[in-house]
């Protein structure tokens, strides 16, 4: 029996993508280890989101190729680098064998039987492609949780993101498939399911012409044997009142939110291609509380963003002094090759945005231990 290991990177959905290809090469006969040293195959699922993220995917599969001189025979590399540096890899790091992009990943057993054999050694196709509806898996998370990813891909386009172009549009799976998913996660005895897309809010739009979130929460509610689901990436611009609402009155689901706001100033907020300004946030914030006075708040802030003035910088930590979120976590910015944000003028240097990163964290722990 083969022996294969898998290093996972990235987000809690490219952790989906990887628990999905355990379960396929399970169900093929392979044999998944957690020890490298013993592994004939060894799959890096990278990512590819930030400058750090990509580097950390690279020395990852450097240090997983330093294997090769032992047990492994072949060295697999996917999810969002190997969507969009396949030339770049294929070039520069010739330890690589295979190479899988985010579509092909239901396709893993496959790949490496084809590369076993010396056969065909890229599999990367269009970032549109069909969500599969159905795979088996093997988790990786505690017992009594699990992520359980709802849609692939986004449509927001903000000018900063690189998703748009490595994992495509945004394409949710059937209501039938999620619960059936669900319950079978319940079965195997998890207690807390979190849900995950790049943007959960929009879930359905595409597939049912209407947003159903609300609608699939309240049927993940009704499973037994759950009882906590959590929600994450909910973008403030497609929060409705029916979804807040839902998030009041279902028991089952935690009074937290995910919620990536970016920044607080709406000049920044227009060039990242946002469609809210700093008034609909703390509008929606205020009512978040008002409506759930026990929720918990978390977000995402862009520092050093393109052209941020000092006036701006100061919008962003007096917007975060009223807010006052309870978890925040802060990035510089990160200039991807491909997007808008790229091409805009005035590039801050890289010392101004780590200067701005730190005092937006240092403001923000500071807020954080005050609510704790």
């Amino acid at each position: 029996m083969i022996k294969v290991g898998f290093v996972s990177l990235g987000c809690n959905k490219n952790l989906c993508d990887t628990e999905n290809m355990m379960g396929l090469l399970a169900e093929s006969g392979y044999e998944i280890t957690p020890d490298p040293c013993e592994a004939q195959v060894c799959i890096v699922n990278t990512c590819g989101f930030i400058e750090s993220a990509k580097q950390e995917s690279i020395d990852t599969i450097l240090e997983m190729a330093q294997y090769k001189d032992e047990n492994c025979t072949l060295l697999v590399v996917c999810g969002c680098l190997a969507q969009r540096y396949e030339k770049e890899i294929r070039e520069e790091l010739p330890e690589v064998d295979v190479i899988v992009g985010t579509t092909a990943f239901d396709e893993i057993a496959e790949a490496i039987k084809d590369g076993l054999f010396g056969k065909k050694s890229s599999y990367i196709y269009d970032i549109d492609k069909d969500v599969p509806e159905y795979l088996p898996r093997v988790r990786t998370t505690p017992h009594y949780t699990a992520y359980l990813k709802i849609a692939e891909g986004c449509d927001n386009k903000c000018t900063y993101c690189a998703i748009p172009y490595i994992r495509g549009k945004y394409r949710s799976r059937s209501e039938e498939a999620i619960l059936s998913e669900a319950q079978a996660l319940a079965d195997d005895g998890v207690k807390e399911i979190i849900v995950v897309a790049q943007d959960t809010t929009r879930y359905g739009i595409d597939l049912y012409g209407e947003k159903r979130i609300s609608s699939l929460l309240k049927k993940l509610c009704l499973i037994d044997g759950i009882e906590w689901v959590r929600i994450h990436y909910s973008y403030p611009e497609e929060l409705d009142d029916a979804l807040i609402q839902t998030i009041k009155n279902e028991e089952k689901i935690v009074k937290y939110l995910d919620i990536p706001v970016q920044h607080g100033s709406s000049s920044v907020l227009k060039r990242m291609g946002r469609k809210t300004t700093r008034k609909k946030i703390e509008a929606l914030i205020e009512k978040l509380r008002r409506e759930i006075p026990d929720i918990t708040l978390r977000t995402s802030i862009i520092a050093g963003f393109p052209g941020e003035t000092e006036e701006e910088f100061s919008e962003l930590c007096e917007f975060l002094q009223k807010v006052r979120f309870d978890r925040v976590g802060v990035f510089a910015y990160s200039c991807e090759e491909g997007t808008p944000a790229a091409r805009m003028k005035d590039q801050l240097p890289t010392e101004i945005k780590e200067a701005r990163r730190d005092k937006v964290m240092e403001l923000c722990q500071k807020i954080s231990l005050s609510r704790n």
